[in-house]
């Protein structure tokens, strides 16, 4: 079984950068997902799906794959630049675009 090393993007509904420093290693699933006929749920026999497991560093991951002896793929994150904009932009004399209401 793969294990997967990525630092996780921030979702949508986050403006910060909270929970996106941290590098997190994940297996990824040997049995398929099947739902159960009673409850309607999602559930799996694979155990190791469930297991999560966060580290400072890509290097500290890397070592604690190695050292376990588990294969693993590495996912690099793309960078973003960051957006300096202000409320008081809207309102500048100089504004390329025609503010409108």
């Amino acid at each position: 079984m793969i294990a997967r090393i990525y630092r996780p993007a921030k979702t949508a509904m986050q403006s910060g950068q909270a929970r996106t420093k941290a590098w997190v290693l994940e297996f990824e699933g040997a049995a398929p997902r099947e739902v159960d006929p009673l409850m309607g749920w999602t559930s799996s026999t694979d155990t190791r799906a469930q297991v999560r497991l966060e580290f400072d560093t890509k290097e500290e991951a890397i070592a604690y794959a190695e050292r376990n002896g588990i294969p693993f793929r590495l996912s690099e994150p793309k960078t973003r630049q960051p957006i300096r904009k202000s409320y008081a932009d809207n309102f500048k004399f100089g504004r390329r675009e025609p503010w409108t209401h």
